[in-house]
């Protein structure tokens, strides 16, 4: 499939790859829900979207470390909700997490896109679970934009270092 914007990045696909946390699966959907739809406005439809489930954010990192590896995709976006269960333990998790990420689009040079939220209350009662289901359509919309704009970004840097190269 031929993408408007010929994406020159290190990983010369087209595709991207949407990696999602099953924990809290009814809220989280709303970011992919987003996400298509914001992508879409950008040139990007769903059929270049590769979605991937994972049973929670702790995975999140190794699964977009092997996406990013692959060279199928231009970019990696990750999303999940880290909640405090009442132990300490959702603060290494989105630590571990964020620095996953980040480590994997230093090494693999493509970019990963980060919808990882760890509030710092939520509670499963109706209020939060609204604001929570709200609030991922805008992080969808978000990682949308920040996914677009970053593979536009790195072909024209491709490009411009190309022209250099060519002269």
């Amino acid at each position: 499939m031929q993408h408007p914007i010929g994406i020159k990045t290190k990983s010369a696909s087209h595709r991207i790859a949407f990696i999602q946390a099953s924990w809290h699966k009814d809220i989280v959907d709303q970011c992919r829900i987003a996400f298509i739809e914001e992508m879409a406005v950008s040139g990007y439809p769903e059929e270049v979207i590769d979605f991937f489930e994972v049973a929670g954010a702790f995975e999140i990192p190794l699964h977009a470390k092997l996406l990013a590896k692959s060279g199928r995709y231009a970019a990696v976006v990750g999303t999940g909700l880290v909640v405090d269960g009442g132990v300490y333990r959702h603060e290494f998790v989105s630590q571990a997490v964020i620095s996953g990420l980040m480590q994997v689009q230093l090494e693999t040079e493509v970019p990963v896109i980060s919808a990882v939220l760890t509030p710092h209350h939520f509670h499963a009662h109706d209020e939060h679970q609204n604001f929570f289901y709200q609030h991922f359509l805008v992080k969808g919309k978000e990682a949308a934009h920040a996914c677009a704009d970053t593979i536009k970004r790195l072909q024209q840097i491709e490009a411009s270092t190309q022209e250099r190269m060519a002269a």
